[in-house]
């Protein structure tokens, strides 16, 4: 059915809930498992910091980075633990873009991603998530 999965994750709960999620689906289906995190832009009250020292930017992103890179080593991990080979991917820009253009390079053929637990009519006017739903050339799996 399925044979190349895609879990987006970061360090909310809800990706965490769609990590194990994925991972146990891509054990019952013995499909390929993706996990892709997106390195965000910092945010703009950063601008302030910066002005004082030009180098807290540069810091900033770097502890991001690792920050990241250590939560999907704990992933790969986890899903090892449970006999998945789960490979992950970094990847700097906007959210949906990015994720959208990793489904399309992976040939994705189902997303799992975790839905923030908001009212449905606030999810479809403000979620990202709802928008990567909408725009995903594959199948999407949302968890609670």
């Amino acid at each position: 059915m399925f044979k190349k999965i895609v879990v987006a994750y970061n360090e909310s709960a809800e990706a965490s809930r769609a990590l194990l999620a994925a991972i146990h689906l891509a054990k019952a289906l013995g499909a390929e498992l993706r996990a892709v995190t997106i390195l965000h832009d910092l945010p703009l009250y950063t601008v302030y910091a910066t002005a004082l020292d030009s180098s807290l930017a540069r810091t900033m992103i770097e502890d991001q980075r690792e920050r990241y890179e250590l939560l999907q080593a704990e992933a790969r991990e986890r899903a090892a633990s449970l006999g998945v080979d789960l490979v992950t991917q970094l990847v700097e820009g906007q959210e949906v873009d990015e994720i959208i253009r990793f489904l399309i390079n992976q040939k994705a053929e189902l997303l799992i991603i975790g839905f923030h637990q908001h009212s449905l009519y606030v999810s479809r006017l403000w979620s990202k998530v709802y928008d990567v739903a909408q725009m995903a050339p594959c199948s999407v799996l949302g968890v609670h």
